[in-house]
C-alpha cells in the first residue's frame, strides 16, 4: 500500500512539473511572414540586366527556370556544370540572395 501511495505522489509530481515547464500564454502574438509568390516566366522575359549579371557572376551558367514576383524580383534556377543553384535578383541585376 505504501508503494502505491508513493507511486501516485511521484506521478502527480512529475505531471505538475511538466505542466509548469510548458506554460501556455493566451495573449501571445504570432507574426507570419508570407513570401511573395513567384510566377514562372520564359527566359526571354528576363531583363537583359539580369542575364548580364548572371553571366558575369556565373560564367557558363545555364538558366533552367525563371520566376518573377509583383516586386519585379527574379528567382533564377541555374545550373553550372553538374551543380544546380537558385539565385535571386532585382530587375536591375542586383543580387538579393545567392
Amino acid at each position: 500500500m505504501k508503494k502505491l501511495i508513493l507511486s501516485a505522489v511521484v506521478a502527480l509530481g512529475v505531471m505538475s512539473i511538466q505542466a509548469n515547464v510548458l506554460p501556455v500564454s493566451q495573449n501571445s502574438n504570432v507574426t507570419v511572414a508570407i513570401q511573395s509568390e513567384y510566377t514562372e516566366v520564359t527566359a526571354d522575359a528576363v531583363p537583359a540586366a539580369v542575364k548580364t549579371a548572371l553571366q558575369t557572376a556565373y560564367p557558363g551558367a545555364k538558366l533552367d527556370k525563371a520566376f518573377v514576383n509583383e516586386k519585379k524580383e527574379y528567382k533564377l534556377e541555374i545550373s553550372v556544370g553538374d551543380q544546380k543553384a537558385t539565385v535571386y535578383s532585382d530587375v536591375n541585376g542586383n543580387w538579393l540572395k545567392i
